[in-house]
């Protein structure tokens, strides 16, 4: 007897394995050493490369980018999304301030993004302060949020609706 494998039953162990590889990367999968210490409070500055041809995002604009639904800057050069491990203060903020979501609603959104084929590229965790500003000098297109009292001197850090951090009215705190 001859056995006939459909296409979709191949293509479920494909997807589980992506699926674990997502949880991965948004987080799930972060060592409890590896969270962010409380900064409850502090300003979260949006670090970007240092070619990044732009001084102030909305934060309509920021909200598109942490979403995945826009995915270059301009003069086409793609964006890469880092962000902090689930429980850090920035992606808190990012979260609530920006996405206006939960961690949950947020993995939804990834995953969902993800399986539909919508993106190329999902955000990448970083797992300190440290390893963020590193790897936005490194990463061409890259964008990170980081604790403003944390940013160093040769950082590129973005106002968003005009403000920088710790300017009265700044969103992201």
């Amino acid at each position: 007897m001859v056995r006939v494998e459909s296409s979709t039953a191949r293509a479920k162990p494909q997807r589980l394995l992506l699926l674990v590889c997502l949880l991965g990367v948004l987080g799930l999968g972060a060592p409890l050493g590896a969270q962010a210490r409380n900064t409850a409070g502090n300003d979260v500055a949006v670090v970007v490369h240092p070619d990044i041809p732009l001084d102030n995002l909305t934060l309509g604009e920021l909200r598109r980018l942490v979403l995945g639904d826009r995915g270059f800057w301009p003069a086409s050069v793609r964006v890469t999304l880092l962000l902090r491990a689930p429980v850090a203060h920035e992606r808190d903020v990012i979260l609530r301030a920006v996405c206006q979501m939960t961690e949950a609603q947020f993995r939804q959104h990834w995953i969902g993004k993800v399986f539909r084929a919508d993106t190329a590229v999902a955000p990448k965790i970083v797992y300190s302060s440290d390893m963020s500003v590193d790897m936005v000098a490194r990463i061409p297109g890259a964008i990170t949020f980081v604790d403003a009292s944390q940013v160093g001197r040769n950082a590129k850090v973005l106002k968003i609706d005009g403000l920088s951090p710790s300017e009265k009215g700044y969103v992201l705190h």
